[in-house]
């Protein structure tokens, strides 16, 4: 259709989501940008944050990414990212453990690399923690 972006969803396993779409609000690093059909070509890089898929008529499609990339084109958008969770999957209980389980990570750290790289996976858990159910 001549109204709606070809748009791509994709982990490295696997194509979450390949449809015609009204539109696509985008988690990006420098801020949330929306993609209609004509945009604009770009490159982005994606922060985690909630991904939306919008269709006139249906309940735009919440989708928690972490991270990764947006490929925009006239007709086609295409977001490739490390994780993909629907935002009504997100359980609070889960997340709280998984966030705990972390701050004992970052404090049994041997390195100042492995406290980082806890401390980004921790950013990411609470960032999911915002939006869950």
């Amino acid at each position: 259709m001549a109204d709606k972006i070809a748009f791509e969803l994709v982990s490295p396993d696997r194509l979450l989501i390949s449809e015609d779409v009204d539109m696509v609000v985008i988690p990006g690093t420098e801020g949330d940008f929306g993609v209609l059909v004509g945009h604009q070509p770009m490159i982005s890089t994606v922060r985690p944050g909630i991904l939306e898929v919008q269709n006139a008529g249906a309940e735009p499609r919440r989708i928690f990414v972490n991270g990764g990339f947006a490929e925009v084109t006239g007709d086609r958008c295409a977001v490739m990212t490390e994780e993909a969770i629907p935002v009504a999957d997100l359980k609070r209980a889960d997340l709280e453990q998984r966030i705990r389980d972390a701050e004992e990570d970052i404090q049994n750290a041997r390195s100042d690399l492995e406290r980082h790289l806890v401390d980004l996976r921790l950013g990411t858990l609470r960032e999911m923690l915002q939006v869950a159910a």
